[in-house]
This record gives structure tokens, sequence and C-alpha cells, in this order.
């Protein structure tokens, strides 16, 4: 029985019916067709369908025949048209007025591309898609500016968060944990502006980094070691360049029977173990009330007995309590941090420190810095977009006034092929760090040839 017979008695959720409902098929690839006429065409047969349609009502049945009563009652209304459309065209037509009514629209198409890892939606005439570490442009367009800001009220209402010219820029996230943020007028001047960071159905492990070359599989077992003896570690980089990557790496050592509590801005990180507790921050209501701040988690985490705490990114004052968390007995904590080089992470944390409104000599704010902080792991995106740790660095202590650090493992730059493909290799500095004794004691300790400078790996 179709969903309009099953209707019938208490009103219709189509007022169209007796059409045989085609075939529902995967969405043609983005930009099949992009002729004005088209997208005339799109507009008028979806508003049309919206007329015919109780969506509240309809969205109670199994979502396949949802997809068949669609392709149904778009089909009748191109017969009543009298449009000229191959079956291919209407099936396209179908898919994507589904996804207007259910999804996200001309989005659809590019959130279900496995090779697309980021979207970039400048204004509803241009989008653009980064693959394999480039932007493309692609043929993805929206009616209007209008119809862009729909797409965002319907992303960011899901997570119980608001945007409008009072509050014009919003993180959020997509069912699958895409990171989402979008700003718009009066902040963004030609108008809505979108950026969503895809979230891999299938997380990264450390051996497809050592497969793409990301690291070395010496540096993998440091790394893994690391996570393993409840080392701090900070991840430090530049936008893109893989640091949420590497923090859920990171974390997929942490042994199964700790108590691991995740603190995000937009939850994101993907942990496997079983007894792990996400909290994610919230903006202030539209009276500014409401607002639960990073800080006000770590300190609230504090008090849930973790093993250990993983902080999605320090921008704040949280820097300090999540340094506290880590001088007493939170040891294995993870982080990450905005900065080109391990050193200018060390001047970030330290100005992010300042912001906690406590007044502290730079002295013992840097000794709080170097007991906390144990290992730099910086990561970077190269100009061929590739993505590598280019350094792991060891914090020794304090010299004066200044914080001591040795670079254990560093990747050098030997130059550029014609195609552009950044030429190098990754090799060890030679350097034993004070660290080995502690993994030893751990029961993970690596052989010294680890550190070995000899060895060079090519890429």
């Amino acid at each position: 029985m179709s969903i309009r017979e099953q209707l019938a008695g208490a009103g219709p959720a189509f007022t169209a019916n007796g059409h045989a409902a085609i075939q529902f098929t995967t969405a043609t690839p983005a930009g099949t067709t992009t002729s004005p006429g088209y997208h005339a065409l799109k507009r008028d047969v979806h508003e049309t369908v919206l007329d015919r349609v109780e969506l509240e009502r309809l969205a109670r049945f199994p979502q396949e025949q949802v997809k068949q009563e669609i392709a149904a009652l778009v089909n009748l209304i191109i017969d009543e048209q009298r449009v000229l459309l191959n079956d291919n065209e209407r099936r396209q037509l179908t898919v994507e007025i589904y996804d207007e009514m259910f999804g996200f629209g001309p989005l659809e198409p590019l959130l279900k591309d496995p090779t697309v890892s980021d979207i970039l939606v400048n204004t509803g005439r241009q989008t653009y898609v980064e693959r394999r570490g480039k932007l493309e442009l692609t043929d993805v367009v929206f009616y209007d500016d209008a119809h862009l800001m729909k797409v965002i009220e319907k992303i960011v209402s899901r997570v119980g968060r608001r945007i409008d010219e009072t509050s014009p820029m919003v993180d959020a996230r997509l069912p699958d944990g895409s990171r989402v943020n979008a700003i718009i007028p009066p902040s963004a001047i030609d108008g809505p502006l979108l950026s969503i960071r895809r979230f891999s159905v299938n997380p990264l492990q450390v051996s497809d980094l050592v497969e793409l070359r990301s690291l070395t599989p010496p540096m993998a077992q440091l790394l893994q070691a690391l996570s393993k003896a409840k080392v701090n570690v900070l991840v430090s980089g530049g936008t893109g360049s893989g640091k949420t990557t590497l923090l859920n790496i990171l974390s997929g050592f942490i042994p199964e029977d700790e108590r691991v509590i995740t603190i995000e801005d937009a939850a994101e990180l993907q942990l496997r173990q079983p007894h792990v507790l996400r909290l994610e921050t919230r903006p202030p209501n539209i009276e500014g009330k409401g607002e639960i701040t990073q800080r006000a988690l770590v300190r609230n985490a504090l008090r849930m007995r973790p093993d250990r705490i993983i902080l999605g990114e320090v921008r704040g004052g949280e820097a300090l309590d999540m340094l506290n968390a880590m001088n007493t007995g939170h040891e294995g904590s993870l982080t990450t941090i905005h900065a080109n080089t391990p050193r200018d992470a060390l001047t970030r944390l330290e100005n992010m420190v300042s912001m906690a409104g406590l007044t502290m000599p730079a002295k013992a704010m840097r000794q709080q810095i170097a007991s906390a902080i144990t290992v730099i792991v910086q990561a970077a995106r190269l100009t061929d977009g590739r993505r590598k740790i280019i350094s792991i660095s060891e914090i020794t202590g304090m010299e004066g006034d200044i914080i001591n650090m040795q670079e254990i493992f560093t990747f050098q730059r030997t130059g550029v092929d014609k195609d552009g493909t950044v030429r190098g290799h990754f090799r060890a500095t030679g350097v034993y760090p004070k660290f080995a004794e502690r993994l030893r004691v751990f029961g993970v300790g690596l052989p010294d040839e680890t550190y070995d400078p000899a060895k060079r790996h090519e890429v």
C-alpha cells in the first residue's frame, strides 16, 4: 500500500496520485545539468512538490517508500507541465528534489563523494572542493543566496544552534560528524559563506600514514609508545595540516581500560575505546546566556575522575586549566594548537595562559608549561597538498627563562620536482630522548637504532 493510500483517510499527504513510481537511483555527479533553464525547472517542480505534500507526516514513513512517492509525484508534475525530459534527466531531477527536501540540496553529491575532504561554498554562486590536497572549482551552484541560507539554517538547527544577523557566525557539525563553519551578512560582505571539513567514515590509522609517507615506521612506533606510556603530547600545526587526524591516531593507542574525556567545540574525534565521555561547548542563546566554554568543561572534567583528558584544540584561557590537569595526575593527556613551529606553539600557549586572567610571572608560566608538556608533534601541509609530520620534539626543562627543546625526528626538504611535488627525507637527529627511560618503565621501550641519524627515508 502506498503512502498516499495510507493517508487517504486522514487527509492527503499528496494531492496527486495514480502515477507509477520510477526506481530511485544514486545521484548523478554534481554539474551534470547546470543550464539556467534546468535550474528554473528544478525550482518550479520543487515548489510544486512542496505545495502538494505535508513533510511532517511524510517523514513518518520508511525512507525508501518516501523516495518512490516523491519520484512518482515529480514524474506526474513533469507530465502535467509537458516538459520533455529523458529517463536519466527525470532521475536526476527526482534525486535533486529529494535532496532539497530531506538533505542538504546541491551539497549532497559532494557529501557522498569519498574523494572530497573539504567543501568550500563562496556564496551561492561558487563552490570549491579539496581533493588529494588540491582545491578544485565545481559546477555546484544554488538558486541564490537565500537558497544557501536555507541549507545553512537546516545544518545549524539540527545541532541546536542558530545563525542570524545578531549572531552571524556559527560552528556546527553534520549528522556524520563533519565539521561546519558558516558566516553570513553583515559579517560576510558578498553573501553567506560555508566551510565543511569532511568526517572520514573510516578514520585513518597509523599504518595509513606510513603508507602515505606522512611519517616513517620508527616515528609511528615512537608515537604509539608515547601514548601508551602516558606522555603528555601537544600536536601543533597550521589549518588543514591534519592535527585532528593525528590526535585521533594518538588517542587510538590509549588502553581500553582507561576512562577518557574529550572536550571539543564541535565533536569530531572518533575514539573507539569503550569508556569515552564526550563533552561539547555551547554558544550563548539569543539572550546572550547559557554559554558553556571549553574552560568550564575542562574544570568540570576534572571532577569526573578521568584517566586522560583530550582537548580538541586550545584557543584561550582553558590552556591554563589543561596544564593544571596535566600537572596533577592526568598523565597522557592530549591537545592541539595552531602554530607553524614547535617554538611558536610554546609562545602561543604562553599567550593563552595569560588570557586566563591570572597575574603570573613569565618564568613561572614557562615552568608550568615545561613541566606539563613533554612532546610536541609538528604537522604541516606541504605546497603540493601532502600532509606530513615534520618534527617530533622533546621539552627537556628550563634554562634560565627559556624552555629547552631538542628535536628527535625531522623532515628536511631538499627541493621541488617539475610537477610541484616536494622532495625531502625523514631522519632522526641522533639525540637520545630523556623520555626513553619512561618508555622502558612502561614496557614500550624502543631499540637504540630508532634514533640512528644515519637512516634516512626519502619521499
